[in-house]
Parts: structure tokens; C-alpha cells; sequence
């Protein structure tokens, strides 16, 4: 049954992106779904898209690493989400097709430019992600090894993207997000519910935290993922689908409480996989926990609800990705020839985070890594843009820059060096990011005087 739901899944797919197609009458139709989005489709939309691969994948192997403390993963996305709520409005009332052309309302042609050029290559990693989940879910049941598992996976949502869309997304998304919710769920009531169910570490509010996991871990998490989803060009990309500001407001709001019980849900279920029976840890863990607990038909529903996490987010990421270099080459998405040349950049990126994904199996290093870097160039300039700060506009672009290389040192010397020094620099990057906007004279124009 598993085989059947998992070819006849990605035959549905692939048939979404064609019945699109021939809806798509303009470059809007493309971009951004005609910015007619309803309320349950651009609420399903942006809840498939967070609780991709990324999310849930994470948010497993988190919770075997540091226990109950992974609840922290996706309460900081949900807080993000709190956040933007109520700024959503100015997003969709200031943006356009992608948020490099919010930058550039904001600071000029020269911040869109720098920012178009700067985002897709740090968001390779997020849709390289998104191919390792969907590539250890495959590996997981048995039918392909992993590696041909990601190649397989990555042309199927390249296809789709390319010939749909967001027509494709946001119709696709919308059913995805039913099937996270239903195939996680039915696991989670299995499983707690079961006579032989495993032994539970106790949650309380002292499990929050650990000798793994302590208060600098989670400003950590929230300086460098919670702000992700309140400055994201994924999320962003629904909100300009959406119909209306009310629309996107009611959409973000709704899925910031979604996903409080979904966190806790996934937690329990990653710290279960591997107190069960020592099943190995990550992916396969919860896989074997589906096999171990639950019925044929709710198993092949668990590995539905798995793909439709990853692909929801994949595609996503990729047109945003693809969309925004595509606007830093011709300088317009209405342009007709930056149509062509989106749909040509969705097969390039998506060759190269395919590749990607062949070299590097960590799902929450290599997504912790690409928005360490976004979240240190782009939060700061675009929340001061957003909520009309006073800033030094000529200083935008050397703050966004050196604040990327900044986080990015951070979060490289938090992994591999020392965990403390890493984590201070990556608060250093914010800071180096406020100084440079609140500067009262122009730091390029000061280098050539001295020259």
C-alpha cells in the first residue's frame, strides 16, 4: 500500500502543475496565484510551507538530541508568526512580487539589487533541505536508496513548479497542509494511546531546558530562526498571494496557534522514536514508529503527510528563490522575458540544491546554517523598513552584507569550534547591523575621501 500511496502521490503532483499550466493567462497568474488567495488557501499554503521537511524533519531530530526542549523549534516560529501578524498589512501593502522589491521601495534600487543577489544562494540550502527530507523518507521505507531517492524527489517538484507555478502551490499546499495535520495526528493518538506505548521522559517546565539546550540556545534560535518568519521571503510570498491585508493577517495569525500543538505533538513523537525499542534515531525513527504502531492504511497516510511536508515547502522556496534572481536580471518581474527566465532559474537552482542535498544529509545543519546568514543581513533593514525607523540608508547595504558574513561566522564556529564564541558573534551580528543604520554619515563615501 505504501508504494501505491507514495507513486500515486507524486502522479497527483505532477498532475496539479499541468491542469495549472493552462490557467496561468499572465505573469501574475504565475508569480503570485493572482493575488486571489482565500483565507483557507493561503493559511493552508503558509502552514504547509513552514512545516516542510525543515520543520518536521528538525523538529525530530532536535527532540532526540535535546529532549523536550525541541517544543523550542517551532514555538519560536509560531512567536515569529505572532510577531508579523500584525505588520502583515504593510507587507502586502508595500510588496510586490518578492521581498528584495520590499527592500528596494524602502532603500533604493541598490538594496533590491544587492538583496536579489544575496537570498537564493543562501536559500539553496533551505530547498536543499527540503530534497533531504523527502530523500530519507523514500530511503526510509525500503523502496530506494537514499541518493536516488533526492534526485527522484527533486525532479518531480522541479516539474511541477516550473510548468504551475504558484497556480500549482497554492492549490497543492492547500491539501498538503490536510494531509501534515491528519497523517501526524493519527500517529500521535496511536502512540499515546497504545498499551505498549514507550517510556516518556516527564514534561515540565524544568525539561524546557537542558545542559544541551539553555537560555543563550534560545535566544540563539530566536535571533536566527524566530525572525525568519517574520522577515522571509517563503512567507512573504503567501502574504502576496492573499487577496487582501485582511486576508494575510487573519492567514499568518491562524497558523501562529496552529502550530503550538503541532510543536508538541512532533516533539513527543520524536522523543518516542527513540525511546522505543532503540530504533535508530531521526527519520527512520519515525518511520519505524508508523510501522510499529499504526494500521496499513494510516502508515501509507503518514508517508503521505511526510512527502506533502517537504514538496510543499520545496516548491515554495525554489519559485521564490527562482523569482528573485530573475528580477535582479531584467530589473521588473513584469517584464515578459523574466517569465521565461524564472521557469529556466527553477530547473538550475533546483539541479543545484539537488546536488547539494547528494553531499549533505543534515537536515537541521544545513537549514540553522543558510538562515543564520539570511537572518543576519535582512531582518534588522527590513523590520526598520516596515515599521518607518529612521535609518542611514546609505549604510543598508554594508550592514546587509556584513551582517550576513557575521551570523554566518557565528553559526560556523557554534558548530565546529566553540559553542559560547559562536553564539556571541552571531548577537554581535545584529548589533554591527544597528550601529551601521544608525550612523549619521555615509561609511563608503568617508572610505573614498581617505583614499
Amino acid at each position: 500500500m505504501v508504494e501505491a500511496v507514495i507513486i500515486g502521490y507524486l502522479v497527483i503532483m505532477v498532475g496539479v502543475g499541468i491542469y495549472s499550466h493552462y490557467k496561468i493567462k499572465t505573469p501574475k497568474d504565475y508569480y503570485i496565484a493572482g493575488k486571489k488567495g482565500s483565507f483557507p488557501q493561503v493559511s493552508g499554503s503558509l502552514f504547509a510551507t513552514i512545516l516542510g521537511g525543515s520543520a518536521i524533519l528538525g523538529t525530530i531530530e532536535l527532540s532526540q538530541q535535546f529532549g523536550w526542549a525541541a517544543l523550542w523549534f517551532l514555538f519560536c516560529a509560531s512567536a515569529g508568526l505572532f510577531v508579523l501578524a500584525p505588520i502583515s498589512k504593510y507587507v502586502s501593502r508595500y510588496g510586490h512580487f518578492t521581498l528584495p522589491e520590499l527592500l528596494g521601495h524602502f532603500f533604493g534600487e541598490q538594496a533590491k539589487m544587492v538583496s536579489s543577489a544575496i537570498i537564493p544562494f543562501a536559500w539553496l540550502g533551505i530547498i536543499a533541505a527540503q530534497i533531504i527530507g523527502a530523500g530519507k523518507i523514500m530511503e526510509s521505507t525500503g523502496l530506494l536508496d537514499y541518493q536516488l531517492a533526492a534526485v527522484l524527489s527533486g525532479v518531480i517538484f522541479i516539474f511541477y513548479t516550473l510548468i504551475g507555478g504558484q497556480k500549482s502551490i497554492i492549490k497543492t499546499d492547500m491539501f498538503q497542509s490536510v494531509f501534515i495535520i491528519a497523517g501526524i495526528s493519527t500517529l500521535f493518538f496511536m502512540v499515546s494511546q497504545s498499551a505498549g506505548k514507550p517510556a516518556m521522559p516527564p514534561f515540565n517546565p524544568q525539561s524546557l531546558f537542558n545542559s544541551s539546550f539553555t537560555f543563550l540556545d534560545l535566544a540563539i534560535l530566536v535571533l536566527t530562526y524566530s525572525v525568519t518568519f517574520v522577515v522571509g521571503p517563503d512567507i512573504y510570498s503567501r502574504i502576496f498571494c492573499a487577496k487582501s491585508e485582511k486576508t494575510a493577517m487573519w492567514s499568518v495569525l491562524s497558523v501562529a496557534i496552529l502550530l503550538i500543538p503541532i510543536s508538541y505533538i512532533l516533539t513527543y513523537l520524536g522523543i518516542a522514536s527513540l525511546h522505543y525499542g532503540g530504533i535508530t534515531p531521526q527519520i527512520n525513527g519515525l518511520i519505524s514508529l508508523g510501522g510499529s504502531f499504526l494500521p496499513s492504511w494510516a502508515f501509507a497516510l503518514l508517508i503521505a503527510a511526510l512527502l506533502s511536508a517537504v514538496m510543499s515547502s520545496a516548491d515554495t522556496t525554489l519559485l521564490t528563490a527562482s523569482m528573485i534572481l530573475s528580477g535582479l536580471v531584467y530589473g521588473t518581474l513584469e517584464n515578459r522575458k523574466a517569465f521565461g527566465n524564472t521557469r529556466a532559474l527553477i530547473v538550475i537552482l533546483g539541479v543545484l540544491s539537488i546536488i547539494i542535498s547528494i553531499y549533505v544529509t543534515s537536515i537541521i545543519q544545513m537549514l540553522l546554517l543558510a538562515l543564520a546568514f539570511f537572518s543576519g543581513a535582512f531582518v534588522v533593514p527590513t523590520i526598520a523598513g516596515l515599521l518607518k525607523f529612521k535609518v542611514n540608508r546609505q549604510n543598508v547595504i554594508v550592514a546587509m552584507i556584513l551582517g550576513g558574513l557575521i551570523a554566518l561566522a557565528g553559526k560556523l564556529t557554534n558548530n565546529y569550534l566553540d559553542k559560547l564564541l559562536g553564539n556571541l558573534i552571531i548577537i554581535a551580528a545584529y548589533l554591527v547591523n544597528i550601529v551601521l543604520l544608525s550612523l549619521p554619515f555615509d561609511l563608503i563615501k568617508m572610505k573614498y575621501r581617505k583614499g
